[in-house]
């Protein structure tokens, strides 16, 4: 993974972040991630790639969005020149909402 960036609204009554992903040609996050509570919404604003989502593989082209429920694992692939992605989702839910995977996705 190339970059990756936070942005979080200014407002005290806005739940909602945002992050920029870049994942370089044919390279993977090095880990798959779930959450108990949250959903997220990923939306891909440059290049192409994949997407595993628990045992579904999903392609994925510019401007396509993919909604990702509570308890299902995910983990990016960056196509032949990468992918770049906005993912969209809620703050302040903490670590305990989160369920980290290292090389969760390794064919």
């Amino acid at each position: 993974m190339e970059a990756l960036r936070f942005a979080e609204a200014g407002s005290e009554q806005n739940r909602t972040q945002g992050s920029y992903q870049r994942i370089k040609p044919n390279q993977r996050t090095p880990f798959g991630h779930k959450h108990k509570q949250e959903e997220e919404l990923y939306v891909v604003v440059g290049g192409s790639g994949r997407a595993k989502l628990d045992d579904e593989i999903v392609e994925l082209e510019q401007w396509d969005a993919v909604r990702v429920a509570p308890g299902t694992m995910r983990n990016f692939e960056g196509g032949s020149d990468g992918i770049e992605i906005i993912a969209f989702g809620s703050r302040g839910l903490g670590v305990d909402d989160i369920e980290m995977s290292p090389g969760w996705w390794n064919d």
